[in-house]
């Protein structure tokens, strides 16, 4: 069993723009806080035998320059490592290229902070229609696989994962994460009436009854 209200509400999540050298990009960017050493979470995220345990298979160069790929989802090129503190990539997908940058720093309380940003340029209709919840809840339940994974809760691989998105739990933590990114747009300075609507859009997609965003 997942908490789910207290996964969702240990969770951050912020919704923004960036200027490009192609133009105006969207920025989302979410982090949670985890107990653990600043070595150990690095190791979590950078592992590919520990990357597979909560997130996805991975195969490549995982290194400075070299490129990496997810087993039936994104790859990319890694542009920055800077061990244990972060590292960035591309992050490409469905013939479509975007940037994901990752840091990790240490709190007060001893926790250790990830935060990642995912810059990616879409089109004002696109995200008129989904807004930041297609990716954002995608990258909500990154979180919470690396949450279990930290937490010692296994196995937690894709077989476990692919059997949990159907369920009602699943569906819970689908609709939560939609309504904190709809309320992340709001505060952005999206119209209420339009990020409410993208928010019970891409309920439907995750849920099964709405055909997927294209990225």
């Amino acid at each position: 069993m997942i908490d789910v209200k207290h996964q969702i509400s240990e969770v951050r999540r912020e919704v923004g723009s960036k200027v490009l050298a192609a133009g105006e990009a969207r920025v989302i960017t979410i982090s949670q806080a985890y107990e653990g050493s600043l070595d150990d979470v690095w190791d979590a995220c950078t592992n590919p035998e520990r990357i597979a345990r909560w997130f996805l298979p991975v195969s490549g160069d995982l290194r400075l320059g070299g490129r990496y790929q997810l087993e039936g989802n994104a790859g990319g090129t890694i542009q920055r490592c800077d061990p244990p503190n972060g590292f960035a990539a591309t992050w490409e997908f469905g013939g479509q290229q975007s940037w994901i940058e990752v840091s990790l720093t240490e709190q007060q309380d001893g926790r250790i902070r990830l935060e990642l940003e995912h810059v990616a340029h879409v089109t004002a209709e696109l995200w008129a229609q989904f807004g930041p919840g297609a990716v954002g809840i995608g990258w909500d339940m990154t979180l919470l696989g690396l949450a279990r994974h930290l937490s010692g809760a296994e196995p937690n691989g894709p077989e476990l994962a692919a059997t949990w998105l159907v369920s009602d739990e699943a569906r819970e933590f689908t609709t939560l994460s939609s309504e904190h990114w709809c309320q992340a747009s709001i505060a952005a300075g999206t119209p209420a009436a339009e990020a409410l609507a993208a928010s019970e859009r891409v309920i439907a997609f995750y849920t099964g009854a709405e055909p997927p965003p294209e990225s």
